[in-house]
């Protein structure tokens, strides 16, 4: 194996190209396997039933990653090594006639597999991930997600080891064997890809539920998980069960098969995976209860439990044909999963929260070199197109289309969608034209959207005739050069508007306005008065809008815009304009927005939850984003300044707010989350004041709380401090949890995202610290990730973050190149900064890529960064 993985190493990177797509040689119509299970050691014999594609006579080519066969068959006549050749790890077999039987013999080591990609051991578990390609690490087989195969599976193992064995389908057969060893067999009667093969074998204990589908079957659920955690399972079945009656009212689609079930697991490189039947979680996203577990967590259960469900049709009864549709289900699917999360909590709270995580990760993405289309052209490892473009730009995407064509049509687009193409490997295009015929709509302009990378930036000029009383809103749009791409064509650019009369405080109604040209003009009559323009409410387009609002204008949209984020939007922007001219040298008086904030706080028609995204302050990343020179250190002063005059100027309505929101007790009703977010909120802004007793507050709702949403609150409070109470809390959290492995990466998280004088060296003592580890990705993320996320911690002038990145991703390459590369993107932002630092973000990615045997993953990110 070592050989054949150092050859494959040392060949220059295959680029893949979207225009090269040729249909697959091969078929594989059904495939069976066999596994001999162990973690040292584990035997797999697959057999393969193969028919010739078209007229040709090209060999069968099945793909493999480390795989040395012990035996080849070809309709059960044992081949010779000189039969067969293996080339780049793949088993290339010559074929005559139309149909064969195919049987192969492999050993692989689980145990050894820190990749996390195939078959892997993970707490005494032996799991799979199989997306993008790591079905090839596990047998040779044709590794393209259009390649759609029948699958029967049978399992052996000791049955004290891994008393339970599951795979996707329906389980058919179970026994013991001498030895005290025991089978299964599953079978899964719909074709799929490989990349949906999943398979678990371990000591579990199982969550067992029932739902009944709308035509009356009864279908079993369960949430396998270790003995202990079995408690911490209740929100995750909760959201399974609501899940799966959504999909049914919304989308009319119905579970398919007899069981679901859950498997979750510690060491994982995603957050969870819809493998038809079984799916297979991050343990993160299944395990939630008040103690150990967030809000914000309980949200994040909420909905990747609902992401998977749904991609029972969008995404595996209909997949991808290659990889270049990814967003062809993944796009989809988030959107499908933010609309259900919203219509279980607050819409506009929802809505909220997935444009701020859009405009962290997309819009940073689209602005720097890893820029990309939401159909890309190219990859070299497709493991690093799993973006945020693909996912949630092209969420976006869909709600586009679904507003431009309304609820009764977009629901007829995407029941043809599923009609149409059920049981078939689809592409992006293929579900645009379902939109077409099911919508009666012409989205030919509009599929510029897959193929341009870029964040339209949208300019809005209102101008107001005295005389006739007529408006005049003029856009103009401009989509910025990108790598590959430095000219584009004007996109067709939904915006919805509403045009507010000054006295009323009231509009005449929503507009949907669609800009298909370089600049528009659009007229509206009956104004007296020059209206103030709400635009892009909803956030109907995922655009920049560049508008001349003053900010008395802002400040009235903050207090009368019935738009729930367009309320918010004004706020957001009436800090950016205060905070970016402080930056500027060209400060603003800061009174709108304290008034802005004081009354939005105190309005009791308000949902709490609302109120606390309203008042918080925009991070320093994003403000960074609104400069062409990010200068971190500068934006950090202007943001404490800000946060101190708040918090000095409503001191009272804080420690008002902090006081009347203590709870009583644990709930999830949207009021206590609500109560709780804005209790927070108030915290942040009493430490943010300087307040003399800021520390004792802090640690008082960290040692009385009764739920973690609270207690990482206050915990995050005192890590910014340099107070003793500081150490105390770090210490009594690490105590109560160390044994918890998820909350320890909060513990890991908090301390890394702090803005402590001392956070650098803070977070180089975390990395030696013996509950750190390279081999589990929750902990890597949990530290390095947060830390490169932390601006001006991250950007620290001696450059001393920069070597810590590219020394860890230099260490974990070898280990696992998939959590290794997503860590590399920070890096590539060197543009933004100053001289001195983007030399030193250069050179940092320049030693990377000096280093001998790098992975193709990292490899892709770090010179697309550097180029």
């Amino acid at each position: 194996m070592a050989d054949i993985q150092t050859t494959s190493a040392a060949l220059p990177p295959v680029i893949i190209r979207r225009s090269d797509y040729r249909a697959p040689d091969w078929l594989v119509p059904e495939i069976a396997l066999d596994f001999t299970l162990d973690a040292q050691s584990s035997r797999v014999r697959a057999r393969l039933s193969v028919t010739r594609n078209g007229a040709h006579d090209r060999p069968l080519r099945l793909d493999g990653d480390g795989l040395v066969p012990r035996e080849v068959l070809v309709d059960g006549r044992a081949l010779n090594a000189a039969d067969y050749a293996l080339e780049d790890g793949a088993l290339v077999v010559p074929l005559t006639g139309e149909k064969h039987v195919v049987e192969t013999l492999v050993d692989i080591s689980p145990a050894a597999n820190t990749q996390l990609m195939g078959l892997y051991a993970s707490g005494g578990l032996l799991c799979t991930q199989c997306e993008a390609e790591g079905f090839r690490r596990i047998t040779f087989f044709p590794d393209r997600p259009d390649v759609l195969s029948r699958y029967h599976v049978r399992m052996e193992a000791d049955r004290k080891l891994y008393p339970v064995l599951l795979a996707n389908g329906d389980p058919v057969g179970a026994g013991e064997l001498e030895g005290d060893r025991h089978w299964a067999e599953w079978n899964d009667p719909f074709p799929k890809p490989c990349y949906l093969f999943a398979m678990v074998a371990g000591d579990l204990a199982c969550n067992a539920d029932s739902f009944t589908t709308l035509s009356g079957r009864e279908v079993k659920l369960g949430i396998w998980v270790k003995e202990n955690d079995l408690p911490r399972t209740g929100h995750a079945m909760t959201a399974l069960k609501h899940s799966m009656a959504w999909d049914e009212k919304v989308y009319g689609r119905e579970y398919d098969l007899d069981v679901f079930n859950i498997v979750a697991v510690a060491d994982f490189n995603f957050g969870a995976m819809e493998n038809k039947g079984l799916n297979i979680f991050n343990s993160r996203y299944i395990l939630a209860d008040p103690d150990t577990a967030t809000d914000m967590d309980f949200d994040a259960v909420e909905g990747v439990v609902a992401h998977e469900y749904f991609h029972n049709w969008s995404g595996n009864r209909v997949t991808c044909r290659d990889w270049f549709q990814l967003s062809l289900k993944e796009g989809f699917t988030v959107f499908r999963d933010q609309s259900f999360s919203a219509d279980m909590g607050s819409p506009p709270v929802k809505r909220i929260e997935d444009v701020r995580a859009l405009r962290a990760a997309q819009f940073q993405e689209d602005a720097g070199p890893l820029a990309h289309p939401v159909r890309p052209e190219s990859y070299m490892e497709i493991g690093n197109f799993y973006t945020a473009t693909i996912y949630n730009k092209g969420a976006e995407l869909i709600r586009m289309m679904a507003l431009m064509l309304g609820e009764k049509r977009f629901r007829q687009g995407t029941d043809l969608y599923f009609d149409r193409h059920d049981g078939q490997a689809a592409t992006c295009e293929d579900f645009v034209r379902a939109m077409e015929d099911g919508g009666d709509i012409d989205l030919r302009q509009f599929r510029l959207w897959y193929e341009q990378a870029g964040t339209p930036r949208v300019k809005a000029l209102l101008a107001h005739n005295h005389a006739s009383g007529e408006a005049r809103l003029i856009l103009r749009q401009t989509i910025p050069a990108t790598p590959g791409q430095p000219v584009k064509q004007p996109m067709a650019i939904p915006i919805r508007i509403a045009l507010f009369d000054r006295a009323s405080g009231k509009h005449g109604g929503d507009t949907l306005l669609t800009l298909t040209q370089a600049e528009q003009e659009f007229a509206f009559t009956g104004f007296d008065t020059p209206p103030i323009l709400s635009i892009n409410r909803g956030f109907s387009a995922p655009i920049i809008v560049e508008t001349e609002r003053s900010q008395d204008e802002l400040a009235f949209l903050s207090a009368h815009d019935d738009d729930p984020f367009a309320r918010y939007e004004a706020m957001q922007q009436l800090m950016v304009n205060t905070l970016v001219g402080d930056v500027a040298g060209h400060p603003l008086d800061d009174a709108p927005v304290i008034a802005a904030i004081r009354d939005t706080a105190n309005d009791s028609a308000l949902d709490a939850a609302f109120i606390a995204e309203a008042i918080r302050l925009p991070s320093e990343s994003y403000l960074g984003d609104q400069m062409a020179i990010v200068d971190p250190d500068a934006i950090h002063a202007a943001r404490d300044r800000l946060q101190a005059k708040i918090g000095k100027a409503l001191e009272p309505l804080w420690r008002d707010i902090h006081a009347r929101t203590e709870a009583n007790g644990f709930s999830l009703s949207p009021q206590a989350r609500g109560a709780r977010k804005l209790r927070n909120a108030a915290l942040a802004y009493l430490a943010g004041s300087g307040a003399a007793d800021a520390d004792d507050l802090a640690f008082d709702q960290f040692d009385r709380a009764d739920n973690m949403t609270e207690r990482q609150a206050a915990l995050a409070v005192l890590s910014n401090s340099s107070g003793e109470k500081r150490e105390i809390a770090l210490d009594v959290f690490y105590n109560r949890y160390s044994g918890d492995a998820l909350v320890l990466d909060k513990w890991f998280q908090t301390q890394a995202l702090a803005f402590h004088p001392d956070i650098v060296a803070h977070v180089k003592e975390l990395a030696q610290h013996k509950s750190f580890t390279l081999t589990n990705p929750n902990r890597v993320r949990s530290l390095y990730g947060a830390f490169a996320a932390n601006q001006w911690a991250f950007n620290h002038k001696s450059g001393e973050g920069y070597r810590m990145v590219a020394d860890l991703i230099i260490a974990l390459d070898p280990i696992n190149p998939q959590t290794a590369a997503r860590l590399v993107p920070p890096l590539g932002r060197w543009r933004r900064f100053d001289v001195e630092r983007g030399e030193m973000m250069q050179n940092a990615l320049k030693r990377i890529l000096a280093q001998p045997g790098l992975s193709k993953d990292v490899t892709e990110q770090a010179s697309k960064s550097l180029a």
